[in-house]
């Protein structure tokens, strides 16, 4: 290790301060990165959803793994909703 390696190891990094700018939105700020995924993601929620429902629409009962499937399927949603609607982009636009 060189000596201008070694005094750029010790030094520390930037501190986040109250001025400090705030981190990229997710994707970007790329709407149709955003609108493409989240969709996707919504896609497969429905799909990941139909399996245990058509078991239940023949009047089984719903086991454990079907009750996992369905909260599964209800955690790809949210997460696709968080990506379509990106509330930390929001968030970070509204400040003054």
């Amino acid at each position: 290790m060189s000596a201008r390696g070694a005094e750029a190891a010790a030094e520390p990094g930037p501190v986040a301060g109250p001025g400090a700018a705030s981190p990229r939105p997710l994707f970007g700020g790329c709407w149709s990165c955003r609108l493409l995924s989240g969709a996707g993601l919504l896609m497969a929620a429905i799909w990941v959803y139909q399996g245990p429902r058509s078991a239940m629409r023949k009047g089984l009962t719903p086991s454990m793994g079907a009750i996992a499937q369905i909260t599964f399927a209800a955690g790809l949603a949210g997460w696709a909703i968080v990506i379509l609607a990106d509330p930390v982009g929001r968030w970070q636009r509204r400040e003054p």
